[in-house]
Formats: C-alpha cells, sequence, structure tokens
C-alpha cells in the first residue's frame, strides 16, 4: 500500500523551467537534442563556444548549433514535438517522464 502512494507522489511531480531561454541552458537542463528527424538524443557532452555550442549525443554524434531561444530545437524542446528516443542512445524510461512532466512557463507571471 505505501508503495502505491509513493508511486502516485513521485508521478504528479511537476518541473517548471523558463520558455524565455537561451538553448544551451534549456539544453543543459533536460539533457535531450530533439534531431530534425524527430527523434530524441541523449547529450553526453555540451561545450559553450560564445554563439554556437558543441553537442556531443550518447549516439556518438558530435556537431555545432547556434545557442539561441529562437531556434527549431529549442521551439521542438519547448512544445514536445519529438516523442520517440534514439535506440542507440539508451534513454532511460526515468528521463523520458521527466521530460513529459515539465512544464515551460512564461517567465513574466
Amino acid at each position: 500500500m505505501d508503495q502505491k502512494i509513493k508511486e502516485t507522489k513521485k508521478q504528479k511531480v511537476v518541473r517548471y523551467i523558463f520558455k524565455n531561454q537561451r538553448l544551451f541552458q534549456l539544453i543543459n537542463k533536460v539533457k535531450l537534442w530533439p534531431s530534425r528527424s524527430g527523434t530524441l538524443h541523449g547529450v553526453k557532452s555540451l561545450e559553450n563556444r560564445g554563439n554556437t555550442m558543441v553537442v556531443t549525443t550518447h549516439c556518438g554524434e558530435s556537431f555545432v548549433a547556434w545557442d539561441s531561444k529562437n531556434s527549431r530545437s529549442a521551439r521542438w524542446l519547448r512544445n514536445r514535438w519529438c516523442k520517440n528516443p534514439c535506440k542507440k542512445c539508451k534513454i532511460p524510461e526515468w528521463k523520458l517522464t521527466k521530460y513529459s512532466q515539465t512544464v515551460f512557463t512564461d517567465a513574466r507571471k
């Protein structure tokens, strides 16, 4: 009985992240990267280089991305348009549920 109560409490935890922040800060908190094909990749390391950043995924892919609030990847993360995880990255289920329960709020309330 106590396990069921603990599980329901864990499921109802809501995390808030500010909506209008730089892509570097967003990816640094979420540790997920949306690819153009619509899959979520786990971020292994993230290096800030001023206006750009170097993203390395658990697949072994490494690429340079612009650090912007309005970029495609920032919008896709905030709106949760990518749902299916990468099979090579092996993203754990707890990370996907944590990401799905996260609420992106406006900072000007």
